[in-house]
């Protein structure tokens, strides 16, 4: 057996096992979950990860109170099908929610929050859902359709209305929030609340209050802004580039008559007019300057980073509303509060926005959390972890058994402070979404703490090899070069490994599961 096979092997043999409630709480008073979950939030723009662009306070008192993963990762970096992994502690293959243009989530399957409410957790989901079937299993819900709207969004109800609330969605999410843990839920019960943001997705539209911030910043480029993609023919035929594919209305709000102006149509009369009254100047100077080359893509990259930060400003205030709910409850040191976000993004790395590449910026994503008392680990968790492995966790901490079909693992020995020797030593990742918006290859491989394999295919059959090590910026494809064979031939047989474990082999995805 090599030794990246030893990793993976934790997995199948079921070394971790459930904990006993006993083990790490009272018995008498489980712990509570709070999950809060944004859409496109990539840890560049936290300051608890990376202080180079902003700061988010409330994010930070997470990771300085708790613990703060340095290598937690998802299994497709798209939003509906990550979301699916998350809920059932599946890889895409075995949720069959492939991508976001053709799959309907099948709503009858195992999913962690209704065995948390089988076992007497009361279960809600607040906000994004994204997943196209409406959500079972849960006590109280209440989701935006789509991808919702920043301004006086439309929200589906229980009863299958769709209402209108009125304000900008980060804070109605959270006043939501809140009012079902005060008013709504049964206080005699633990509970697991999922608050979904739509921030920080495109088209990164601010609170109106926050029009102004980060208007007198330049923010640096990244060192492969002018990426030319050689030796990576799949990163070269992309759609995602700022230069080329952010839109100038849509993306950046360089409103012009006649164009699609939907997304603030639906803002109350004093947020257009202010909103008008802010963008108006830029307008008419960007329009005047008739910008080219590199000077736009440099102006398009300044302004898409603006309004990415305010609109992450938002949210990060929200944040720090859940927190001093919590407090003044005094429910911190009895629940667990999760932050993440259902994948990263590019923030102009390669001369880039969105995700789906299996390349760091995506596949990477944050996790942080606030412990309650009974979990000693503060800092740093090093260990490899993917967004599978959320459900299994939640399950363990209160002390539920582990189906055995999830393949996820639990993290709660991590979050106790201890480093099992056998923890997984690589990961799998596969994007099925093409042709579609973007156009990206599809594309599965294996990651290690060192090294990254990638298989495009479909259209395409192009490998490529990383050393995290000595290219973290995944610049550099050496696969095929003169002393990669061994390791190469190492990843192979792991990928392979896991392919088989997870039930994911040669022939992929939706058309497999029709013939």
């Amino acid at each position: 057996m090599n030794k990246l096979q030893t990793g993976w092997l934790y997995t199948l043999t079921g070394a971790v096992s459930a904990v006993s409630l006993a083990a790490c709480m009272p018995a008498s008073k489980p712990y509570n979950i709070v999950y809060i979950m944004t859409d496109d939030h990539t840890a560049q723009m936290m300051s608890c990860y990376d202080n180079r662009y902003i700061e988010t306070p409330n994010l930070d008192r997470i990771a300085n109170d708790g613990v703060r993963f340095v290598n937690s990762f998802v299994a497709n970096s798209l939003s509906g099908p990550s979301r699916a992994c998350m809920f059932t502690g599946k890889h895409t293959c075995g949720n069959k929610f492939y991508d976001n243009t053709t799959c309907v989530f099948d709503g009858s399957q195992q999913t962690f929050p209704k065995i948390l409410r089988e076992n007497g957790y009361q279960t809600a989901v607040i906000g994004k859902w994204h997943l196209e079937s409406l959500p079972t299993g849960f006590d109280y819900w209440e989701v935006v359709p789509g991808q919702g709207d920043y301004f006086n969004p439309d929200f589906i109800t229980m009863n299958n209305d769709t209402v209108v609330r009125k304000g900008y969605i980060t804070n109605l999410i959270t006043d939501m929030s809140i009012d079902w843990m005060e008013n709504r839920r049964n206080k005699e019960k633990p509970f697991c609340l999922f608050i979904h943001h739509k921030a920080i997705h495109r088209n990164w539209l601010p609170e109106i209050k926050n029009l102004a911030l980060y208007e007198d910043k330049t923010f640096p480029l990244p060192d492969n802004f002018y990426d030319d993609y050689k030796g990576r023919p799949a990163a070269a035929s992309q759609e995602m580039s700022i230069f080329k594919d952010m839109d100038l209305i849509y993306d950046l709000k360089m409103l012009k008559e006649g164009k699609d102006l939907s997304y603030i149509e639906r803002m109350d009369a004093d947020d257009r007019k202010a909103f008008d009254t802010f963008y108006a100047p830029i307008i008419e100077d960007f329009y005047k300057r008739d910008l080219k080359g590199k000077e736009l893509a440099e102006w398009k990259y300044q302004r898409y980073m603006r309004d990415y930060a305010k609109v992450v400003k938002s949210l990060d205030d929200n944040v720090g509303r859940v927190l001093d709910y919590l407090k003044e409850k005094d429910m911190l040191d009895n629940t667990l509060v999760v932050y993440t976000s259902d994948q990263g993004f590019y923030m102009g790395e390669h001369g880039w926005f969105d995700k789906r590449f299996m390349y760091e910026e995506s596949m990477h994503t944050p996790l942080i959390m606030h412990l309650p008392k009974g979990l000693d680990a503060r800092g740093d968790i090093t260990e490899l972890v993917q967004n599978i492995d959320y459900g299994p966790t939640i399950l363990d901490l209160a002390g539920i058994s582990l189906p055995e079909d999830m393949h996820g693992i639990s993290m709660l020995p991590l979050l106790k402070g201890e480093h099992p020797v056998n923890w997984r030593k690589a990961l799998y990742y596969h994007f099925y979404e093409y042709p579609a918006e973007h156009m990206v290859k599809r594309h599965y491989g294996v990651r290690t703490e060192r090294y990254k394999l990638i298989h495009f295919y479909n259209d395409i059959d192009v490998w490529e090899l990383y050393d995290l090590k000595n290219d973290p910026a995944e610049m550099y494809n050496i696969y095929g070069q003169p002393g990669t064979e061994e390791v190469t031939a190492e990843l192979k047989t792991t990928l392979l490994d896991l392919q088989q474990q997870y039930n994911d082999p040669v022939r992929f995805g939706p058309e497999r599961d029709k013939e």
